[in-house]
Parts: C-alpha cells; sequence; structure tokens
C-alpha cells in the first residue's frame, strides 16, 4: 500500500479549463457528442466516451480507479450500494442451472439471495466452513459458476486459506472466484493478487469511514468487468456522482485511518481477553485466534472489528448495549467513531437460531467496529458497560 499512496492521492479527473485544484462535482445526467459522428462511433465502442451517468461519470470513474490501484485491479465498477455489488457479481453471470459455492460465514443479505432469491432462477448453491480447506473442492460440481466467500467473516472473523483458493482457482480457470473483501479493505489484503478473480466491497463501510454516503465496487479482471458493464447499463444500479466523489477523497486517507483502528481493535481485544465478564474474544491477530498464523501470513494487521461474547446471555447483551455512554448502537460498521451491534437480533436476525449458532453468533454476541477514538476512551467505555450489568 506504501507504495501505490502516491499514485492513489494523485490519481484524478482531467481538470476542466477552469484549472480546479480539486476534483468538482460532475452533477450531470449525460454528456454532449461533438457531432453526430461521434455519438455514433460512442455508442460503437469505437471511441471512448461518457454517454450517460449511469454507464460512467467523471467521478465514478476517479473513485473506481483509485481501488484499482489498491487492488493491483485491471479494471472495475461503482454501485449504489454494497449489496447492489454482491448482488451484481453474481446477476451477472448466472443463469437457471448454475451452481454457487460459498463460505458458510457470510452477510445475512448475502444468505437471502442464496436461500431466497437465486432458487426463484433455478441456481443452486453449497454452503462450506471456510477454514476446511478440503470441503471447498468437494463442494464443487460440474455446474459450479463461482465460488464465493467473506474473509474475513461478518461477524465471526473466520479466514480463508487465500493462496490455497488461488491454487484451487488455477485448477478450475473456468470458474469465477470472488471475495467480499469489505472488512480487510484493499489496505490489509489483497486478493487478486492470490488469483481471484474479482474482489468487492462495500464502499460504505470502510472507504466512506465517518457514515455519509452508501456504495459498492467490484474490481477484478478487464475480461469479467466487460461482462458486467453490461448488466449494469442495463439494469442500473449505478453510484451517484456525489457518493463518488465523496468516496474518492475518503480513499486519500484510508491508510492513515486504518493504521488507527488496527492498534485500537487489537488493543481492545487484549483488555476484553482478560476480562472475567468476557466469555469469547475473537480478533484475526490475537495470538488465540485459532487462524492467527494465517491471518499474519495474508493480512498486513487484524482490521477494526472485534467479536466478543458478554457473559449472561442475550439479555445482559442487551443491557450492555443500553449502558455504552461513547459508543454508538448502530447495524454500521467502518465508521470512524465506534459502532456496536448485536448481530443475532438485526445483522443476522433472519437466519435461524440453529444456522446463526453454526456461525459462533451466540445469544450474548456482540460485533464492535472499533473507531479511531482515543484507544483508552474506547476500552473505558466498554469497561464502564460491563461493570454497570454484573
Amino acid at each position: 500500500m506504501e507504495k501505490d499512496q502516491s499514485k492513489i492521492i494523485r490519481e484524478q479527473a482531467p481538470r476542466s479549463a477552469t484549472r480546479e485544484h480539486s476534483v468538482p462535482l460532475y452533477l450531470t445526467s449525460s454528456f454532449i457528442f461533438d457531432s453526430a459522428e461521434q455519438g455514433r462511433a460512442i455508442f460503437a465502442e469505437e471511441e471512448e466516451g461518457m454517454v450517460y451517468s449511469r454507464y460512467a461519470n467523471p467521478n465514478t470513474t476517479e473513485f473506481i480507479n483509485k481501488v484499482c490501484i489498491m487492488e493491483n485491479a485491471e479494471a472495475g465498477l461503482a454501485f449504489a450500494s454494497g449489496m447492489a455489488a454482491v448482488f451484481a457479481s453474481f446477476a451477472g453471470f448466472i443463469r437457471n442451472g448454475d451452481h454457487i459455492v460459498s463460505s458458510r460465514a457470510i452477510f445475512g443479505s448475502t444468505h437471502q439471495l442464496f436461500t431466497q432469491l437465486f432458487p426463484r432462477w433455478g441456481v443452486t448453491h453449497t454452503y462450506v466452513d471456510a477454514v476446511d480447506s478440503e470441503a471447498w473442492e468437494k463442494a464443487i460440481q460440474p455446474n459450479t459458476k463461482i465460488v464465493f466467500l467473506e474473509s474475513p467473516s461478518n461477524p465471526g472473523l473466520e479466514l480463508a486459506d487465500l493462496a490455497f483458493l488461488g491454487e484451487l482457482k488455477a485448477k478450475y480457470p473456468h470458474i469465477i472466484f470472488a471475495i467480499d473483501n469489505c472488512f480487510a479493505t484493499p489496505y490489509l489484503q489483497k486478493p487478486l493478487d492470490y488469483g481471484f478473480d474479482l474482489s468487492i466491497h462495500s464502499a460504505t463501510k470502510y472507504m466512506d469511514g465517518q457514515g455519509r454516503v452508501l456504495g459498492g465496487v467490484i474490481v477484478g479482471m478487464q475480461e469479467l468487468i466487460d461482462q458486467l458493464m453490461f448488466f449494469i447499463r442495463h439494469t442500473g444500479p449505478a453510484m451517484s456522482p456525489f457518493n463518488a466523489w465523496v468516496l474518492s477523497k475518503s480513499i486519500d486517507t484510508l491508510g492513515l485511518r486504518m493504521d488507527r483502528h488496527c492498534s485500537n481493535a487489537l488493543a481492545l481485544a487484549e483488555t476484553l481477553e482478560k476480562h472475567s465478564e468476557i466469555v469469547d474474544v475473537k480478533y484475526p491477530f490475537l495470538p488465540s485466534h485459532p487462524q492467527y498464523e494465517l491471518a499474519v501470513k495474508q493480512m498486513k494487521a487484524g482490521g477494526g472489528i472485534v467479536t466478543f461474547e458478554v457473559a449472561g446471555g442475550k439479555e445482559r447483551a442487551y443491557r450492555f448495549l443500553d449502558s455504552l455512554k461513547m459508543i454508538l448502537y448502530t447495524s454500521n460498521l467502518g465508521d470512524a467513531r465506534s459502532i456496536a451491534t448485536h448481530p443475532g437480533s438485526t445483522t443476522h436476525s433472519k437466519l435461524s437460531e440453529e444456522e446463526r449458532l453454526g456461525l459462533g453468533i451466540k445469544p450474548g454476541s456482540i460485533r464492535l467496529s472499533v473507531g479511531i477514538e482515543d484507544k483508552d476512551d474506547i476500552i473505558g467505555d466498554i469497561l464502564q458497560a460491563l461493570e454497570a450489568t454484573k
């Protein structure tokens, strides 16, 4: 990331005749052709050029280019939200009779795609435990179109072995390997370097970093992005120029913010691991994490999410959340401000109790998105809430 930082900050849309220092907002629905012939040539894809902001816009292009630099990607597309990007990464490729292999530990809305929406199209799926390397290849069928995973997972922070999956991709080149890289961000983890085809992000999270706008982005192989371009041209999940403008500015400080998120999260995890009122703590860069060695191998740092279980179950968890004074209670994550979430009743509430337990989501589980405040203030708020609910 360090060698890319200057490129990211200097990447910007071409300056206009007004010679602006900071890239302006391009709040336009369409773009003018210099001639009838140019209009024909652009639509025939014989000449490059902007046509309509549903397809491309200088602000979205600048944002995409920055993500491509971070991910070492050939091309990318921006979307109105993270889930629009996740949905497009499947819907742009699958057809009736196809099969998807996915890690079991995934975001609740992605689970709903597999279990509620895609079956309507005749698309089936097989879940595997991300930590079981042998299970991935066993799940592949002759009609498997996509292999998908989150790593680290939401909210259990399970990791998949990206190097192993990259080797599996080389063995099955016709299958698309896609990863939701949102929790790690491109600053901490670069899946495309391991051989993955597509890397997907909810830009709403760390890329924005301040809880302001929605956005999603997919980057990867040019050939696949070209196929997805057809899908988005005719379905319209486009990112707004304003959101792209905000996100492009935010990405300039992503590395600085992630360093602080990670150092604060590790300090909190180390503190909670020693606390008598905490049953379990999950954080990839804790030596007690079952995949600690893998985390250190494929991630620069452990990320900004700490998941823990408070003693006393759901009732205690609710009282704990209500006792927090500084930390916010919402379902979002990746904000500069620390955020607490009860996954069992919010983000993963549509899963059955058995499914939640299978993902390690217990009644007392709390997902903490650790912000960039002073670490002593974050830890202090957690400790006082635990003390208040004894």
